[in-house]
């Protein structure tokens, strides 16, 4: 033991005892705690239970912060929300979105302690506190109170939390690995409930749709997110495996019959294929995806006249229409934007502009705007709105900057895919933002450290 060490337990253990004998003696003064609260105050000692609880988890994401982040980025990508929302009733769904993003708040505040903190620069975080601020200042929306925007402005910042810790390679190597292997392992889970006549594995909705553990759409979104990360590993290693786990989310993501992410996971997948550059990808190999994939349309025609049970199918030989309801919620959303055009009703206004007890949410199934920018205008008006996307433009092209060339292709098609999904989903507020941001700090993270060492 050095001088220095020697010095401190000297001075802070009890003479002629180590530091087993204090705990000891700290454990006894915590029951006996414990127990003069349960006989003199009993709700006292269940807050007693609970903040234990608390600092025993937060020492254990403090002591394996690598762990408990790829553990809590699977659970926000199987929605427990609506797996257990369905069993528990619905509300506890609004419940367990705000546990999990509560969660990834003190992961990031575990992270940002362990490794250290960095400022990033133009992360949309800044947008939001804008937002907030300047509705507090210019007036609410006459339903939203100024804690449920603090609530809101808490559920908006947490998906950016991890950007503002100083990432190690390990953390970002288990997050991109988590993100690739969220869709085959909630399909895994959602097949085991099936077989035990849980819940269901398909539902239907226009057509046979695979659910897995939450909602075909949040499914689809996942997968999307999924097949970027494996197209960034596979630039990366050119693994057969990594290959194989790719098109495995591409084979989920189609029987979901999520039509948008399919649409961008197309896009993105080919434009990778098509621009990459050749160190990064063989023109060869290359070449061979593209004629597989070519080889593989006549397989999809025959699949489509075959398989119309499943929604995809159904939707290529027939009328797709308006499935979603779109056209009946965003005229509600224009008129309160355009009630309140320059700083909008105040940040989490989105909330409220159809009340949750309304028909049409009824109806619908849903109050919310699937529509980010509809809902940014209302929340933000022209100016807070106007400010956050040119945030996201600035703090996108900083970080992909500094990438590889066939990975800042990829994150940069990537990020031009969630900016159209945007307008016609709650990309920013569902738990899918929590997971696409958090695979978006691990490779910025990622590219960081990289630089740091080869510097």
């Amino acid at each position: 033991m050095s001088g220095h060490h020697a010095q401190f337990r000297i001075a802070y253990a009890p003479r002629g005892e180590d530091w087993g004998g204090a705990i000891t003696r700290g454990i006894g003064i915590y029951f006996l705690a414990a127990g003069t609260l349960a006989v003199v105050a009993p709700a006292g000692f269940w807050w007693l239970l609970v903040a234990t609880a608390a600092a025993i988890v937060g020492l254990l994401a403090f002591r394996h912060t690598v762990v408990c982040c790829a553990g809590w980025l699977l659970i926000a990508g199987a929605t427990l929300e609506m797996a257990l929302g369905d069993s528990l009733g619905g509300d506890a769904y609004q419940g367990i979105i705000a546990l999990v993003k509560a969660a990834e708040l003190a992961l990031g505040l575990a992270c940002i302690l362990r490794y250290g903190p960095v400022f990033d620069a133009f992360n949309p975080v800044f947008g939001y506190l804008f937002i907030f601020a300047a509705g507090l200042a210019h007036g609410l929306h006459p339903d939203l109170t100024p804690m449920d925007s603090l609530r809101s402005l808490a559920g908006s910042v947490a998906p950016f939390v991890f950007c503002f810790a100083r990432l190690p390679r390990a953390w970002a190597r288990a997050i991109i690995g988590m993100t690739c292997w969220i869709p085959p392992l909630t399909v895994a889970a959602g097949a085991v409930l099936a077989l035990a006549d849980i819940r269901p594995l398909f539902v239907d909705s226009g057509g046979w749709r695979l659910a897995a553990l939450g909602h075909p759409a949040f499914l689809g979104g996942f997968c999307l997110v999924a097949i970027e990360a494996c197209l960034i590993e596979l630039l990366r290693d050119g693994r057969g495996r990594t290959l194989a786990l790719l098109l495995a989310n591409g084979a989920i993501l189609i029987a979901t019959g999520a039509r948008a992410p399919l649409l961008y996971a197309v896009l993105v997948g080919l434009g990778t294929l098509l621009f990459a550059g050749p160190a990064a990808f063989s023109w060869r190999r290359r070449l061979g995806l593209l004629l597989g994939v070519a080889a593989a349309l006549p397989l999809l025609t025959v699949a489509a006249s075959a398989l119309t049970d499943l929604r995809l199918f159904n939707l290529l030989t027939g009328e797709a229409g308006n499935l979603s309801g779109r056209d009946l919620l965003w005229p509600e959303f224009e008129r309160a934007a355009a009630a309140s055009p320059w700083f909008g009703w105040g940040l989490g206004a989105g909330n409220v502009v159809i009340p949750s007890t309304s028909e049409l949410a009824r109806t619908i199934g849903s109050w919310a705007a699937h529509n980010e920018y509809l809902r940014m205008a209302t929340e933000g008006g022209q100016i807070g709105g106007g400010l956050l996307i040119l945030l996201f433009f600035l703090w996108v092209f900083r970080h992909t900057a500094r990438l590889r060339r066939s990975e800042r292709l990829v994150m940069r098609l990537a990020f031009v895919a969630f900016a159209c999904h945007a307008y016609t989903d709650n990309v920013l507020i569902s738990t899918s933002a929590c997971v696409f941001f958090a695979f978006v700090a691990a490779v910025f993270a990622r590219a960081e450290r990289e630089a740091s060492a080869y510097h």
